[in-house]
């Protein structure tokens, strides 16, 4: 298991926009599987929606992302790159997700060739299917103000 500031020595993705509370399952260059707690305290609560919380679907689909690159990046050969989105396909929102939800987040790299490869994510609440999509990324580089 990796806590948050192991998540953080991987990607360089910080407070608000890190998605991701702890990887529970990493087999690197394969997949991960990561839990992000969804709390009423979330930035974006403030304006989606008032009244009736739910975390944006883009920010779900970013947290399966954030899951993969940590796959991706746990590589010694990707160690200190930064992995950015090439593409989405594919991607169904079944359910919402509220304050107080567990996000878990299934993210599977499908294949790699040189720097680009593709994914697949599931995320789910209590088991429950919320979102489906398919990833394709790019492994580049990163700025050195941006490698942590």
């Amino acid at each position: 298991m990796l806590s948050a500031q192991e998540i953080m020595k991987i990607i360089p993705h910080r407070y608000p926009f890190l998605l991701l509370d702890r990887v529970i399952e990493l087999e690197p260059g394969v997949r991960a599987v990561a839990e992000k707690m969804v709390t009423i305290g979330e930035p974006f609560f403030q304006g989606h929606f008032p009244g009736y919380p739910i975390m944006p679907g883009v920010l779900i689909v970013e947290a399966l992302a954030q899951a993969g690159g940590v796959a991706a990046l746990s590589l010694e050969a990707f160690k200190g790159k930064l992995v950015i989105f090439a593409g989405i396909d594919k991607v169904r929102f079944k359910k919402p997700v509220f304050p107080g939800d567990t996000l878990r987040l299934e993210t599977r790299l499908d294949k790699m060739r040189r720097n680009i490869g593709r994914g697949t994510g599931i995320a789910s609440v209590g088991g429950a299917l919320v979102c489906e999509a398919e990833l394709l990324f790019a492994i580049t580089d990163a700025p050195q103000d941006a490698a942590g």
